[in-house]
């Protein structure tokens, strides 16, 4: 479990700097903790992922 987490943390830092690097995305504090939540919850959760389709602004 702990190699799978440190895995997860990893790809995490990675999608964060990536996402920086090429300017694809600018993210504020709180958004990029809920992503990092929710990739947390995906990468090291032992069921498939499920897609939410969201119907309005969160924000």
């Amino acid at each position: 479990r702990q190699m799978i987490v440190e895995g997860a943390v990893g790809m995490v830092e990675m999608a964060l700097s990536k996402l920086n690097e090429h300017d694809i995305v600018h993210l504020d504090e709180e958004r990029k903790a809920a992503m990092v939540s929710n990739l947390m919850v995906v990468l090291c959760g032992n069921k498939d992922a499920q897609p939410i389709v969201n119907s309005g602004s969160l924000y």
